[in-house]
């Protein structure tokens, strides 16, 4: 068995130069997810007559249809039906189906949070002549942010490993640059090694800010704890 390891370092300059477009897809994917996933938990918290058993289809197909699937589905599929979607670019179409379905999962997240406020909170609030915004944005979206920080965190880690996927639709990305590597050199082992272990650090670096991150949000709740 041979292993190149100074052909594997050598990679290295030439997948990572392409992480800005990784980073690019995975982080405005998270960002919409949470917007989508926010509002799918409020429709499904008050049960919203029609888009309900609507947003429940949608939940089922995006949780239960593998995600290089429905990428395929969007990109080359949905033209067939809807012509103007062939003017659509390869890493939108990745970003769409990438927000719709961790959106999906994270509006149970949301929604899992917003239960576990107790609802006394939010009559107290009103009791003392809040309205119904100000107990929203002071009381209980606070502790709902603080309680969805450590899953919504880690689907962001798997968003980004996810964006590997857009190659398989075109996007030039560091998975398609290490398969192009491999395909000249036929050193297979070490391009796709290399392109592994960059996510790697990727999602050591992100699980790192990420407990930075809950670690400063819990400060507060800890300093009230010990009074």
């Amino acid at each position: 068995m041979k292993f190149d390891f100074e052909y594997m370092l050598s990679l290295f300059p030439e997948i990572i130069k392409f992480l800005p477009i990784v980073l690019y897809i995975g982080t405005l994917s998270f960002l919409l997810a949470i917007v989508i996933g926010f509002f799918f938990s409020i429709i499904i918290k008050n049960k919203v007559k029609l888009l309900y058993p609507i947003l429940k289809v949608i939940i089922s197909y995006s949780r239960g249809v593998p995600t290089l699937i429905q990428i395929f589905i969007l990109y080359f599929g949905a033209p067939q039906i809807f012509p103007s979607l062939s003017s659509m670019n390869a890493i939108t179409a990745v970003i769409i189906s990438l927000s719709l379905r961790n959106g999906a999962y994270l509006s149970e997240v949301f929604r899992s949070a917003f239960l576990a406020v107790d609802k006394e909170q939010y009559e107290a609030c009103l009791s003392v002549n809040m309205t119904k915004w100000q107990a929203l944005r002071t009381v209980i979206l606070p502790q709902v942010v603080r309680i969805t920080i450590p899953p919504a965190g880690n689907y962001y880690i798997m968003i980004i490993k996810d964006t590997s996927l857009a190659f398989t639709i075109g996007v030039i990305d560091m998975m398609a640059r290490a398969k192009l590597e491999a395909a000249v050199s036929y050193k297979f082992l070490e391009a796709y090694l290399m392109v592994g272990l960059i996510y790697w650090m990727i999602s050591i670096v992100l699980s790192f800010l990420q407990s930075e991150l809950e670690y400063t949000v819990e400060k507060p709740y800890r300093k009230e704890e010990l009074k």
